[in-house]
């Protein structure tokens, strides 16, 4: 027989053959929670205030005696004693006909660690730790809005952008970059770390390098792990980016009125000098002193500055604080206080319009602009560390610059 027409009839019995068996579909692995919870319908819920465990778990339709039953089963894996007002549960419901059925009931007490309770058959509980990674990852962020904008639509969920925003406008270039006065066209580009679960963003674990350019100006923010610096970032030439005053007062709000000798009043309607900057923020925000000193007076004035704080750093400069709904705890004549610290809030008290700070500087005795004020740098880097730094910056540029 020609061994063409073998090989033809061969391949047809073979096929044949197989199309007979039917393959089997392979079970999905059990999700790590313990439960397949895309099985159920979903519902969440809070811990309502001064509820007990047996309380929530009949509100989500358990009977009373399971309840009780679950709650007699807790023993060391949950303490219901901690049980807090406010904390989310999931609940997850079979349903036959009519009858929705409670099969698991999830407390969250926190993003990464849950208790499982099974409200069916042997009732029973267990804890559940997320598993997490810590992951490497860089982002490219050229201003068109603002930098919280710009952020998201860059990719970074929420969470990630308050935390980003917050290191880089409050700890890494507070002292350098001016965040109130951003130009479209600015670029920040970021080497981070964050936490991650299942795919989940959990925290943002640290900036490794991170470089502000605008226009042909470019500066690179490095840090090394040594307790002997601290957490301090420090330019590409050693130079410590902290300084001994803060940019602003406040955490990334903007700026509604410049320091001039030649402001008509909004409320008054006269023309006189402002010698300050108001910065636009909700009643309550925290304000904070832009350096160490020590608190030389803290009261109500009777010229229009409503709750006012006065802080002395050195010789040379004084800070005031003007308008104030409150002051913070402690905060009083006398008192000395660190850069950052909070000393009180934003309000509307005194001649104001609206809620903001009308925040002051006087360099020996004269009143000057705050965002132009020039402020000394703190210690640079060790030079036994300036090999490494040297290293780190080159490797960073590579990956920021292409060079």
């Amino acid at each position: 027989m020609d061994k063409k027409i073998i090989l033809i009839f061969s391949t047809i019995l073979l096929l044949a053959g197989c199309g007979g068996r039917t393959p089997q579909k392979q079970e999905e692995p059990m999700p790590p929670i313990g439960f397949r919870a895309k099985l159920y319908q979903h519902d969440s819920t809070k811990v309502k205030s001064g509820e007990t465990f047996p309380g929530l778990m009949m509100r989500l339709g358990l009977t009373r005696a399971d309840a009780n039953t679950l709650y007699s089963r807790r023993d060391t894996m949950f303490d219901a004693r901690r049980m807090k007002a406010g904390a989310w549960v999931d609940a997850y419901y079979s349903q036959a006909d009519s009858l929705r059925q409670l099969e698991y009931v999830v407390y969250n007490h926190s993003k990464l660690r849950k208790t499982v309770f099974k409200c069916t058959d042997s009732l029973y509980m267990w804890n559940y730790a997320r598993p997490t990674v810590v992951e490497d990852k860089y982002i490219d962020v050229t201003i068109h809005s603002s930098l919280w904008v710009d952020l998201l639509h860059a990719g970074l969920t929420e969470a990630a952008t308050g935390q980003m925003v917050d290191l880089l406008a409050n700890d890494i270039y507070a002292w350098t970059v001016n965040f109130f006065g951003l130009r479209e066209g600015d670029r920040f580009q970021v080497a981070f770390k964050q936490k991650v679960s299942e795919g989940e963003f959990i925290s943002l674990e640290g900036i490794d390098c991170a470089r502000y350019s605008s226009g042909n100006e470019s500066l690179y923010a490095l840090t090394l792990p040594y307790s002997d610096i601290g957490r301090n970032y420090f330019d590409q030439t050693g130079k410590n980016l902290r300084k001994a005053f803060l940019k602003a007062p406040l955490k990334y709000n903007r700026v509604s009125s410049k320091f001039t000798y030649h402001r008509k009043h909004p409320v008054t309607g006269k023309v006189k000098a402002h010698t300050g900057v108001d910065f636009a923020a909700p009643a309550g925000t925290p304000v904070r002193s832009i350096g160490d000193g020590r608190v030389i007076s803290a009261g109500w004035t009777t010229t229009g500055g409503g709750n006012v704080i006065k802080i002395e750093h050195n010789q040379t400069y004084r800070t005031g604080y003007l308008h104030l709904q409150s002051f913070a705890k402690g905060i009083k004549a006398g008192v000395r206080v660190k850069q950052g610290q909070v000393i009180g809030y934003v309000g509307n008290t005194g001649v104001s319009t609206g809620p903001h700070l009308d925040f002051r500087v006087w360099k020996n005795g004269t009143p000057i602009d705050p965002l132009t004020m020039k402020s000394p740098p703190a210690d640079p880097l060790p030079a036994k560390y300036r090999p490494e730094l040297d290293s780190l910056y080159n490797h960073y540029k590579v990956i920021f610059e292409g060079e």
